[in-house]
């Protein structure tokens, strides 16, 4: 199988939808000439095919907010706590060397303390977002119109991910191995 990727240009040009979100291309399927097309040729009525489209922009809506209900709690439950105790024992192990080393700790536990802000910069970042996507998924939830809620699932709540994402994936390489309570991706590729 040949798979070509067309500039935009060559698309409008031959005529190619180019639907960057999965409402958007959902809502091809009620367009008039796909309609029309349809019940030409016995397919579906508009009827029918409306009623499928709402059905696949509810799916669509329910594995958004199922993900978003996961990832919120991967992040709070798992990722949150672990960081924690190991910035715990960093704090710890800056404290123990304040006492050792007195005024001259700073230069030695440098390192220690930036990492400390690192990971507390990390945490913040997992909490605001998880608390934004929540609320947004509560304004999307209290919509009535399907077409409108799939769009504020894709639009509203769908971006957080990435963003969870980003600061979950930067405290798994922080975070020592030995405190890490899930699986890290490079231990993910290299199983046998």
């Amino acid at each position: 199988m040949v798979i070509v990727k067309l500039g935009k240009k060559k698309q409008k040009k031959r005529g190619l939808s180019n639907h960057k979100t999965t409402p958007e291309a959902l809502k091809a399927k009620v367009s008039k000439k796909a309609m029309d097309l349809f019940e030409e040729l016995s397919i579906m009525n508009h009827v029918e095919v409306e009623a499928r489209y709402e059905i696949e922009l509810e799916e669509y809506t329910k594995k958004i907010q199922i993900e978003g209900r996961v990832l919120g709690d991967i992040a709070r439950n798992h990722v949150v706590p672990t960081a924690i105790r190991y910035q715990n024992t960093l704090i710890e192990n800056v404290k123990g060397l304040k006492e050792i080393f007195g005024k001259d700790y700073e230069k030695i536990a440098k390192e220690q303390v930036a990492l400390i802000k690192e990971i507390s910069g990390h945490i913040e970042g997992i909490n605001s977002k998880v608390h934004a996507m929540v609320e947004e998924r509560k304004k999307a939830n209290n919509l009535t119109d399907i077409a409108k809620m799939a769009a504020a699932y894709c639009d509203k709540v769908k971006p957080y991910f990435e963003e969870i994402r980003t600061h979950a994936d930067k405290l798994e390489l922080l975070v020592d191995d030995e405190m890490w309570t899930l699986v890290k991706y490079r231990e993910i590729l290299f199983l046998r």
